[in-house]
This record gives structure tokens, sequence and C-alpha cells, in this order.
């Protein structure tokens, strides 16, 4: 007998390249070998989902919707959560409580993190030591010094990562009517003049849920659930009596997890922003809020406004609409010494409009994941410019809870003189987790 072996793989492969003739013997289904643009079993990308609430499932949804993936995990501390979302998954998947066995399970190609923020980071890190490409939810970390750990594990270990916002990939701008791309064209071009002004409030098309999301600073404690794991859910974050308030979509109005409705829309609106502004390598220096004084300890409440300003004089006008002084109705949403671009894009002078038409189009991104992890190419929304807008998000909530004027070092990623507010950079986790 020969010595010669070959992998299943090979098999399917060789055996896909001989023919489509092939399907029509009984026993080989033309699904198993990718007859008919099929994905043969052996190339489908393998999944598992942590954290299945309601975003979660959302993500089951998408995985199980994807004929070239297979979803093998889901994972909760809620067993209700478990419960449905293996119902929703079929056969096939496996449910966990703890994330640590999902990731011991090796086989996993793409893991998807659904938790709450105060959880992103250390299962980043863990995802990507384990040999997985990380589809995250935002924002990417709770505190901007969690993000340079995610980087770091996530380069050190050669993996792809996606962070869940679409808008600056063109597929629709929340709330602006339009789509990011011909606001870039416009930028890119020079045509509106620099510097530049953002403004981003419910006047420009922007809700930032900032009552939505606020917490309550007379909870009760109550009884922990039979259902819940409570210690596993708070996990890094502080020990503090249960409330239900204080889990599932609620749990963003609490700094232990979050960082109210800023923290939860920042991503989707500043994303794009930093991206038509060519700021993805860099951050504001100056950062300003008007907002009550002072910050609950615990709870996120109300702010009114927020200014950014970078090294060269562009501006990031972010206003709630929800406590003080607001501008009017009818501001724009990019301004610049030459020109103005409206919600509906609209612009003044209105020729702005049209002469996008002829203005060169932006650099291609990669806007699939799939395409990302099968080529190792950085998906367009990645490790690098993710943790820049997530900057945004909570250089904004420093602003709001130190109640002062603060300076920022793009490069050290340090408030400068402020220690303060760079003890906010860095906070310390709840043993055993650390970083």
């Amino acid at each position: 007998m020969s010595d010669f072996t070959i992998s299943r793989r090979q098999f399917l492969n060789q055996s896909l390249k001989a023919g489509a003739a092939l399907s029509t013997i009984s026993f080989i289904p033309g699904s198993v070998l990718g007859a008919d643009g099929q994905t043969p079993p052996s190339e489908k990308l393998t999944h598992a989902i942590i954290g299945v609430g309601g975003m979660g499932k959302g993500h089951v949804g998408y995985v199980t919707g994807d004929p070239t993936a297979k979803l093998l995990a889901v994972c909760d501390v809620d067993a209700n959560h478990l419960a449905e979302a293996l119902k929703m998954a079929g056969e096939g998947c496996t449910g966990y409580e703890d994330f640590r066995e999902v990731l011991d399970r090796g086989d996993i190609d793409i893991v998807h993190i659904a938790t709450p923020p105060h959880w992103h980071a250390l299962i980043s890190i863990a995802a990507a030591e384990a040999g997985c490409d990380i589809y995250c939810e935002k924002p990417m970390t709770r505190t901007i010094g969690e993000g340079r750990h995610v980087i770091d594990a996530v380069q050190r270990n050669g993996r792809m990562f996606r962070l869940n916002t679409w808008f600056r990939l063109y597929s629709g701008f929340y709330g602006l009517g339009t789509t990011v791309k011909p606001i870039k064209q416009l930028v890119s071009s020079g045509l509106l003049g620099w510097p530049l002004t953002v403004r981003v409030s419910k006047f420009t098309g922007f809700h930032w849920k900032v009552s939505m999301w606020s917490g309550k600073t007379d909870l009760v404690p109550q009884p922990v659930p039979p259902e819940l794991d409570y210690d596993m859910w708070l996990g890094p974050a502080p020990r503090r009596p249960y409330h239900p308030h204080r889990l599932h979509a609620s749990f963003r109005g609490y700094w232990d997890y979050d960082g109210g409705g800023l923290a939860d829309m920042g991503q989707h609106y500043l994303d794009p922003v930093q991206y038509f502004l060519g700021k993805d390598d860099t951050s504001p220096v100056e950062i300003e809020a008007h907002a009550p004084w002072p910050t609950h300890p615990d709870a996120v409440l109300l702010w009114g406004r927020v200014e950014m300003k970078y090294a060269d004089g562009c501006r990031l006008i972010l206003e709630s609409c929800e406590w003080g002084e607001n501008e009017t109705e009818g501001q724009p949403y990019v301004e610049g010494p030459k020109g103005k671009v409206y919600p509906g894009f609209r612009t003044d002078p209105p020729e702005l409009a049209d002469a996008v038409a002829s203005l060169p189009e932006p650099e291609p991104m990669v806007s699939d994941f799939n395409v990302s992890v099968k080529t190792r190419q950085k998906f367009g929304l990645n490790e690098e410019n993710g943790n820049r807008s997530n900057m945004l998000v909570h250089l904004a909530n420093a602003a709001i809870r130190t109640g002062r004027k603060l300076r920022f070092d793009p490069v050290a990623q340090r408030f400068v003189g402020d220690e303060g507010a760079n003890r906010l950079i860095d906070q310390p986790m709840r043993a055993p987790w650390h970083l």
C-alpha cells in the first residue's frame, strides 16, 4: 500500500476542480463539494459570539444568515439569554457560560464580542492570544489605556480586528441623509477650505440619547436572579450590589461599564468625522465640556456641550440638546472658510454639491470582514483607526467628569499636566482580572 496521504480539504478541493459532475454521485452532496456556488463545510469560517443579549442576538442572526459561516458557540452569563441564543442558532452550536471555555476550543476563526464595554479589552486580548480574529462592538474599549493593550495583542498575534460601526464604510450615515463618501470628497478637495468645524447634535441629524442612557442615583440593592452569574458579569468592574438597572441595555448609564449615550453613539457619529477630516493618526489637543458639576461618581448623567480642537485648528462641537444652552436649528454640519455642508447634503454655495461628481474617489477600503479574514488585509475600521475614534469618546467624557479644560498629547496619549484626568486613562481592574 502506498504511504501517500491527502487531507480532507485537499480531497474536496481536488474533487471540486474535477468538475461539477461529481455532485451527481449520490453519496457526495453538492453542498459538500461546493457545487453551484455553495461553500463547502471545509471552507466555512467558524464563529463564536460572546454576549448574546440584545446586540448579541443581532450577531447570531448575522452569522446564521451568512452561507459562508458556521456558528459553533454562543456564550453568556445569563442563562435566559443563552437559551434564547441557542434556539436561534440551531443544531451544531454549543452554549457556554465562561468565554475562556470558548477560546479553549481551538476551532474558532472569528470571535464576536457583544458584551458591555468593560469586558471588550480583556476578551479581545484573550481572543487574539487564542489565535482568533475579532469582531468587536463599539465602543472599542472602556478606557483609552485599554485600547493600547488591544492594539498590542492584535498586532503581536497577527490577527484581524473589526469594530462594528459602518458609517465610514459608505453604507449610510445615521441621521444625515447621505453617505460619508461625498463629504470626504469635498473635504479632501479643499473646496470647503481649512480648518473645518463639525457640529454633531440633533440639529445636524444626531441624537446623543443622553437621558435614555442616564444612570440612577437611588438604586436599592436587590437579590441576584438565579439565572445570572453576577460576579462573572461584573468581571473586572468594581463589586457593587445588584440592581437590574445596572445590567443589560441600561448598563450604559454607569461609569463602571460604559459612558452613557456619548459612549453608546460616539463611535457611530465621530468615527466618520475623524475619517473625512483625515485624523486617523492623531487626536484633539484641547477638550472642554459644559456639564453639571460635580458629576456623580457612579451614574452617568446629563451634559450639554463638548468642544474638541485639533492642533491644526479643526474643531468638533458635540451638543446633547438636553442640558444647558445649545445652538439653534439651522447650523451646518461641516463648515469651512469657503463653504458649508448641511443635513441632507445641502451645500452653501449650492454648486459644491454638484462638484462632487468630478472629484477623485476616496481610497478604497475593505468593507467585508470575511475578506479581511481570508486575505489578511485590514478591515476598514480596525484596531488602529478604531482606537482613535474610541479615544474621542473618552476624551469628551474625561472633560465632563473632571469639569475642566483638558490638554492632550496625541502621541503620548496622556493628558498634559493633569494627573487626575490621567487616572481615567488607566483604571484598575477587580482581581483577579488584569491587562
